[in-house]
């Protein structure tokens, strides 16, 4: 993830392996289930850059 702090790379892979382990996922659906929360914690913490 281009631009992403390590903490929230870390996040991501968190995210992304729950959900598959845990929740049965495909490898597909985590990424866009990981990446989406990640990007929204990112706008509420003020981490992306406003246009």
């Amino acid at each position: 993830m281009k631009g992403v702090s390590k903490k929230r790379e870390r996040q991501y892979e968190h995210i992304k392996e729950g959900e598959m382990e845990e929740q049965g996922r495909s490898e597909e659906d985590a990424e866009r289930i990981a990446a989406a929360t990640v990007n929204k914690t990112r706008r509420e913490k003020g981490e992306t850059k406003d246009k």
